[in-house]
C-alpha cells in the first residue's frame, strides 16, 4: 500500500510540475498577432559579458553618484539582436512584443533572492518600492532574459517620482528619444546604460523627459 501511496504522490507531483511548466509557457507564449510582422527573435539575447546564472553568490548593487547600478557579475545587460533601430523605430511597435516572451514574469522573481532581497507584498501604484528592471530598456533593444534584469528598489521613503527606478525611466526614455532623432548611435546608447545609467541623469533631467 505504501509502495502504491508513493507511486501516486510521485505521479501527482510530476502532474503538478508538468502543469505549472505549461502554464508558465503559455505566459511566455502570449504576443500580440500584430508582432508577427516585425520579424522579431524575442528569445533573442547577447549580453554584455558572459555570466553564470543562477550567481554562485549574493549579488550586491554598486553605487555610481548616489544612485544603485546592478551588479555586471549577476545583471551585466544584454541586447536582443533582432531589435534594430528600423524595428524599434517602425510605426506600431511595442514591447508588448517581447515582453515576458524570453523569461516569464514568474522566472524574472528569481532575481530578488540572487540579490538577496524579499519582494514586497504590497508593490504597486504609490506603494511600489521595488521594479523588476531591464538594464537595458526593452525600448532600447533590451533582451527579456535574466541577465538584463535586476530589482531596483528604494528609497523606501521617496515620493514615487523620486525611487530610482522612476529616475531610471526617465533616462530611458530620453535616450529613446535620442537615438529615434539620430542624434545618438543605438550601441552607444544601450552600451552606455548598461554601464552606468546615472551618468545620463542630469541631460534627461535638462530636456525635462519624464
Amino acid at each position: 500500500m505504501n509502495r502504491i501511496a508513493l507511486l501516486l504522490g510521485g505521479l501527482l507531483c510530476v502532474g503538478i510540475t508538468v502543469s505549472a511548466q505549461a502554464a508558465d509557457l503559455r505566459l511566455r507564449a502570449a504576443a500580440p498577432s500584430f508582432c508577427s510582422k516585425f520579424k522579431i527573435d524575442p528569445e533573442g539575447s547577447q549580453p554584455m559579458q558572459n555570466v553564470t546564472l543562477p550567481p554562485s553568490r549574493a549579488c550586491k548593487p554598486l553605487l555610481k553618484n548616489g544612485l544603485p547600478l546592478p551588479d555586471p557579475a549577476c545583471s551585466p545587460g544584454a541586447i536582443n539582436p533582432s531589435l534594430t533601430l528600423k524595428v524599434l523605430a517602425a510605426k506600431g511597435f511595442t514591447t508588448k512584443c517581447v515582453r515576458d516572451q524570453a523569461s516569464s514574469a514568474t522566472e524574472k522573481q528569481k532575481t530578488y533572492a540572487w540579490y538577496k532581497i524579499e519582494k514586497p507584498a504590497h508593490n504597486s501604484g504609490k506603494t511600489q518600492v521595488c521594479e523588476l528592471d531591464h538594464i537595458v530598456s526593452l525600448e532600447l533593444g533590451g533582451a527579456d532574459t535574466l541577465d538584463n534584469l535586476w530589482p531596483q528598489c528604494g528609497p523606501n521613503k521617496a515620493v514615487l517620482a523620486k525611487r530610482f527606478f522612476k529616475q531610471k525611466d526617465a533616462v530611458e526614455n530620453y535616450l529613446a528619444r535620442q537615438v529615434k532623432a539620430g542624434k545618438m548611435n543605438l550601441a552607444a546608447a544601450q552600451r552606455g546604460i548598461a554601464e552606468d545609467w546615472t551618468q545620463y541623469l542630469a541631460a534627461a533631467r535638462k530636456a525635462g523627459v519624464k
